[in-house]
């Protein structure tokens, strides 16, 4: 543990930054907390890093602390309407990497216009009764295709992982769709407090623009919707076209966005 001053041209006084953990920082004047910051290791290994400080000089003082003890790169993920935020890392040296669009997503068929969705070959294996074997196969695969093309650190923070490359943290929130006896997508839904959550829908390059995605959608939110559960919430890649269409496509409402800063 130590404390370090840092000095700016603001007119405020100075604070005291102390790292009082390996993971968080506390920022002092005259003896009172006036910031805190902290950071966190992703399972992918990822560091992603916070800030809470009322004050933009007491924020930069945080912000260069932390640069100053992590290794880069590091990250973050802001509000789109936090402005000031946004500013607030701006100046610490953060630039965009990615943006995430935030989806209402509704569960009546008669909405989605999924109701008669039907996918040739394709059977749906219902969530928790997936074999696991082909599904842990099936992940990496999944895996395997996306390192080759955008990479994996591109995929949503939801995307878990374990320090044996497995993504699959729990088996049973996962439903898949199986071609000719091959498992050949996956589409995992947490039954989050608020609302549910889609947290991945994938599919093997192979069977992509088949119909295997609206398959899964088709078959989850139904589930859901016969529990009368809805809306659910899912985040999608600005970036990746085919999934704000497939979202759009349904009904989906766009409701926000999350903006992912990275120093490299």
């Amino acid at each position: 543990m130590y404390s370090q001053h840092f000095t700016f041209d603001t007119g405020a006084p100075a604070a005291v930054i102390t790292r009082v953990s390996d993971s968080e920082w506390q920022a002092e004047v005259h003896g009172r907390v006036v910031g805190t910051s902290d950071v966190t290791a992703r399972p992918d290994g990822r560091l992603f890093v916070s800030v809470d400080a009322w004050h933009a000089t007491v924020f930069d003082q945080l912000a260069t602390a932390m640069r100053a003890d992590l290794s880069r790169p590091l990250h973050t993920v802001v509000d789109e309407v936090e402005t000031d935020l946004i500013a607030g890392w701006g100046r610490a040296g953060f630039v965009p990497g990615r943006r995430e669009w935030e989806y209402s997503v509704p569960t009546d068929p008669a909405v989605t216009g999924l109701d008669s969705v039907r996918a040739p070959g394709i059977t749906i294996v219902a969530a928790g009764a997936a074999a696991e074997d082909p599904l842990r196969e099936l992940d990496r695969a999944i895996r395997a295709e996306v390192e080759a093309s955008f990479g994996w650190c591109d995929m949503p923070a939801e995307v878990l992982c374990r320090a044996d490359g497995d993504t699959i943290v729990d088996p049973s929130k996962y439903a898949v769709a199986v071609r000719m006896g091959r498992y050949v997508g996956l589409i995992r839904v947490v039954q989050a407090a608020r609302q549910p959550r889609i947290g991945l829908i994938a599919v093997l390059a192979g069977a992509q623009r088949t119909g295997v995605a609206r398959a899964l959608l088709a078959h989850a939110l139904g589930a859901l919707h016969r529990d009368e559960i809805g809306p659910a919430y899912a985040e999608v890649n600005e970036s990746n076209t085919a999934a704000t269409a497939l979202f759009d496509g349904i009904g989906a409402r766009r409701v926000g966005g999350n903006l992912e800063l990275v120093l490299p």
